[in-house]
């Protein structure tokens, strides 16, 4: 049986707007259909994508008001996890409860996991063909600017004063030189935050969340006539959501630790993308650096310039650039299958790091939105996640220099100096061809301005002959 549709209680047609009459329920069908739509659609990262739900939701389908819509952004921002799917999820809890949020986040994910999951085995199966071989190197080059103008568009958000400054090189100093944990990181700036809005205000409340101001827009909007008792905190459906959604988070990893033992990568895996699914303040490149490093040195998932490749193949697809967990998780059960066949246990794989990444996600928009409302009110948390997004300034730094020097270098070593220890490159190992088409790429973003998916397609282009030389 399906869920019941929302009630819609009918007001009056707006006499200035006569075109814009009170809307119907929104029905199943058409909700299925336009939450596919946004998920097949959900190219360019959260930015992009944001963009295409705003102009689906608000201007075109009239689900939602622009008030409502920038106020449910302002949540999600305050949350770990990609925004963007949370927004979709937080929406569709709006219109249908519990079952709209699962179909609105399902299908935000699931053509990002199809299609990396393609990418992923293709990889795998055919990485030694030139041509391929060429792509992924061009992919590597585009990448790595792509990360760099993170950097600089994430610090043009928050490095305002001497404050936020000091906070992003703090954060890379602890991650670069003294390998300091990423969750260690953001608590720190957190509770530096909350202590500096209690004595000097001006200087860390930084991060302006969005004006949800829109007490003069003329039109009807589903949500505003829906009957929204559902969205009211409740103690015994809070504790009811997170025992539910909590156990389905960890009873999967509980029953991998019992069939294949604690030692397996499943398990490993498992337990591993579970904390990074706590700690992705800040957006996705902010974990990405803690997730390489880990990956690469401490497990040995994957090849240093592998997580380059998982990122460019995040960067053409759909969905979330978080799902670049998927090709990790992949490629650590490839190389470590078992008593299984490689393609299947990296099948499974993907299937059980994309579940343990994206399950939280569902758990904190249902226990956590009916409270949402007075959590934004606090302005000690503007402050906390001002302080928040100036350490991520300095953790994607980190991200940057360690691709780039995996990637620009054939020869990487470990420096330990007193107690830091570090990368640092053989200068002789440079290899001018990445080099030169890194340089391009960065011209092409920098210089002229192009969008991702065109920087990566004259990329991949010029990587096929580049990669012969």
């Amino acid at each position: 049986m399906s869920p019941p549709s929302p009630h819609i209680e009918h007001g009056p047609v707006n006499a200035d707007h006569p075109s814009r009459s009170p809307l119907s329920p929104v029905t199943w069908r058409e909700a299925l259909r336009t939450w596919a739509y946004i998920g097949l659609n959900s190219f360019g990262g959260p930015t992009g994508q944001i963009a295409v739900m705003h102009k689906v939701l608000v201007d075109e389908k009239r689900w939602i008001s622009d008030a409502r819509f920038l106020h449910a952004l302002n949540y999600c921002m305050l949350l770990p996890g990609p925004e963007a799917m949370q927004l979709a999820t937080y929406v569709g809890w709006l219109l249908h409860r519990t079952w709209g949020g699962i179909l609105a986040g399902s299908l935000f994910v699931l053509p990002g996991f199809v299609a990396i999951l393609a990418l992923s085995i293709a990889y795998t199966s055919f990485a030694d063909v030139a041509v391929v071989g060429g792509v992924l190197f061009g992919l590597k080059a585009a990448v790595l600017a792509i990360v760099v103008e993170a950097v600089i568009r994430i610090g043009r958000r928050v490095l305002k004063n001497r404050a936020m400054y000091l906070l992003a090189i703090a954060a890379f100093v602890a991650i670069f030189f003294f390998n300091a944990p990423f969750p260690i990181i953001i608590g720190a700036a957190a509770l530096i935050g909350l202590l500096g809005d209690r004595y000097r205000p001006d200087l860390f409340e930084v991060v302006r969340l969005k004006s949800a101001d829109d007490s003069s827009a003329p039109a009807a909007f589903v949500t505003d006539a829906i009957d929204a008792r559902h969205t009211q905190p409740s103690l015994s459906r809070t504790v009811r959501t997170i025992v539910i959604w909590c156990g389905l988070w960890f009873a999967p990893i509980l029953a991998l630790g019992l069939w294949v033992g604690r030692d397996h990568v499943f398990f490993a895996e498992s337990v591993f993308f579970s904390k990074a699914a706590v700690v992705t303040f800040g957006g996705a490149y902010a974990v990405l650096a803690y997730m390489a490093q880990q990956a690469v040195e401490v497990y040995g998932w994957l090849l240093p310039g592998e997580m380059l490749t998982g990122l460019g193949m995040a960067e053409t697809t759909p969905g979330p650039l978080i799902q670049v967990v998927q090709f990790v998780g992949y490629m650590g059960a490839y190389r470590d299958p078992g008593s299984l066949q490689p393609v299947l246990a990296g099948v499974l794989a993907s299937i059980i790091t994309t579940w343990v990444t994206f399950i939280p996600c569902f758990l904190w928009i249902f226990a956590g939105a009916p409270y949402m409302e007075f959590i934004r009110g606090r302005k000690s948390l503007t402050a906390a996640l001002s302080c928040i997004t100036a350490a991520v300034v300095g953790v994607v730094l980190n991200l940057s220099v360690w691709l780039a020097l995996h990637t620009l270098f054939s020869r990487v070593y470990d420096v330990q100096w007193t107690i830091s220890r570090f990368a640092w490159p053989d200068l002789t190992s440079i290899q001018w061809p990445m080099t030169a088409l890194a340089g391009v790429s960065a011209l092409l973003i920098f210089r002229l301005h192009w969008g991702v998916l065109r920087t990566l397609a004259v990329t991949v282009l010029l990587g096929i002959p580049l990669s012969l030389i």
